[in-house]
């Protein structure tokens, strides 16, 4: 069967604040969202109405932090936060601080950034739990549409960034097609398609991020959208147990 799939930015959504209900202020923008849709967040907003903020200068670097930063020319501030939000440092070199967060997310800076928020001493960190996130987003808008949660994440081995979902909520976040058949009648042995961080790079293409298109509703994918909550985009992270890079 054939999909076809629809990306629409959600406009008018207000600055988002500490302490903001990010479903009302989705709500008040009067965006049609019907039950088969995906609203997929920006991660950012998220973390904003979360109050996942943090001022710099009340940041203490360890010597730990200081040694990195020394090493990778960063801001000692920054680094300590992101050894905070990571369970464990993958790359330091090069300029670069690859880490596995306390969500099992391997990335950047452990997703820490200053870009789209007030002020030079902010920093803004990834919601503490993504997949909770998606599903009280989910809960409060009208007919629960499926939620998706956002990020911009490299790929080790090509250029660029796409986005990715760290949480979700009514979406199967994977299908799992091996045992079917391709076109030629031949059982597929490894396909599984990731369907929530194909959703949340659809959106990605359709918004401007450097405005305040913050939530975009994707169309067409119906069969994905369950009643349930489901697993969440925790389901998507490879287990340690099969990670070949180690």
């Amino acid at each position: 069967m054939t999909l076809r799939i629809v990306a629409a930015p959600v406009p008018g959504l207000p600055e988002v604040e500490p302490g903001d209900d990010l479903a009302a202020l989705i709500i008040t923008t009067g965006a049609a969202i019907g039950s088969g849709d995906v609203v997929v967040v920006s991660q950012k907003v998220v973390s904003k109405a979360e109050g996942r903020l943090v001022r710099l200068s009340d940041v203490q670097p360890s010597p730990r932090a200081l040694e990195l930063a020394r090493a990778l020319d960063k801001e000692p501030e920054m680094v300590q936060l992101v050894l905070d939000e990571s369970e464990a440092i993958l790359r330091a070199e090069r300029g670069v601080l690859i880490t596995r967060t306390h969500h099992g997310l391997v990335c950047a800076n452990a997703g820490v950034d200053r870009s789209n928020v007030p002020g030079d001493d902010l920093a803004c960190l990834l919601p503490a739990d993504p997949d909770a996130s998606a599903r009280a987003i989910r809960a409060a808008l009208p007919g629960r549409p499926a939620v998706v949660i956002a990020d911009s994440f490299g790929r080790a081995w090509r250029l660029g960034q796409a986005d990715v979902a760290i949480g979700c909520a009514g979406l199967t976040p994977l299908d799992d097609r091996r045992g079917r058949s391709d076109h030629g009648g031949r059982a597929l042995a490894a396909t599984i398609d990731a369907v929530a961080d194909q959703a949340a790079s659809a959106a990605a293409l359709a918004r401007d991020k450097a405005g305040r298109e913050a939530v975009v509703v994707v169309r067409g994918l119906d069969r994905y959208v369950t009643e349930e909550d489901g697993p969440g985009a925790v389901a998507i992270v490879r287990p340690l147990a099969e990670d070949l890079f180690r």
